[in-house]
């Protein structure tokens, strides 16, 4: 299915949001190892532009969230970004999430310029840049990485100061990271993975509000059930690229995991 018409679909059966993953390339190399030695999925490098693909759902939809799950900051141009971010943002009517992070394949980084080293740094500078952009009529931003003096760049974004950041990872700094700069934190869900515990070490740590999205959680209400009651604000599944049957299939699945959570639930 075209992005538009998997949007369409989603908002259709009540579904609250789609996002849409970005690679610009996968290297044909194999020296960053995928999880767990495993071999990497051809999705990976099968992917549309990421905002293309949002810009098409978001016009093919009236309610729907559009997100990005993520967008690899360290591989784009901040004043470009921006303005790309901006611009969605106020075509959609204020429905864009703003879904962060710097990504894990290093030859794909170097390729794009970025010193695999210092990607943390560039993500916070690259960010801390596109949020004056959106805040202020003449923007300035002075950093090691993002340097520009007193430019205009309009639209500005309808939701103010800017779209939901969230910040996606699971590494040891990441908590950091989502209170440096970002409005919510934004996990793959991992079995294991200490996600849910460390849920309750950034709400012990933040002197804010933070919200917590989950993605990649599986059709399972015991998980959906414990996200919940983590706090978790929306977990969101990976519905399978094919034809509309095979996505219709991964929805219903989908939609019977979250009847029966809110079946327990009630």
């Amino acid at each position: 299915m075209a992005p538009g018409d998997l949007a369409r679909l989603a908002e259709e059966r009540g579904q609250s949001a789609v996002f849409f993953a970005e690679h610009t390339h996968i290297p044909a190399s194999r020296d960053t190892p995928y999880e767990d030695g495993r071999e990497l999925p051809q999705k990976y490098w099968h992917t549309y532009d990421l905002f293309v693909a949002l810009t098409a759902a978001a016009a093919a939809t009236s309610r729907l969230r559009v997100g990005s799950g993520i967008c690899l900051v360290i591989e784009r141009d901040p004043i470009i970004t921006a303005k790309e971010v901006a611009s969605l943002d106020n075509l959609s009517g204020g429905r864009f999430e703003f879904g962060v992070g710097a990504g894990w394949n290093r030859e794909e980084m170097r390729n794009h310029g970025t010193d695999p080293r210092v990607r943390m740094a560039v993500l916070h500078e690259r960010i801390q840049a596109m949020k004056a952009i959106w805040a202020e009529e003449e923007a300035s931003y002075h950093g090691t990485y993002v340097d520009f003096q007193r430019i205009w760049s309009f639209p500005k974004p309808v939701q103010r100061p800017h779209p939901p950041i969230l910040v996606g990872g699971t590494g040891p700094g990441v908590l950091d990271r989502v209170l440096a700069f970002g409005d919510a934190w934004f996990p793959n869900y991992r079995s294991g993975g200490g996600v849910i515990e460390r849920i309750g070490e950034l709400r012990a740590k933040a002197e804010r509000h933070i919200d917590v999205q989950v993605l990649s959680a599986p059709a399972d209400p015991v998980v959906l059930q414990r996200l919940h009651e983590a706090g978790v604000q929306r977990a969101s599944r990976w519905i399978p690229s094919g034809p509309r049957s095979i996505v219709e299939r991964g929805l219903e699945e989908w939609e019977r995991a979250i009847a029966d959570f809110a079946g327990e639930g009630a």
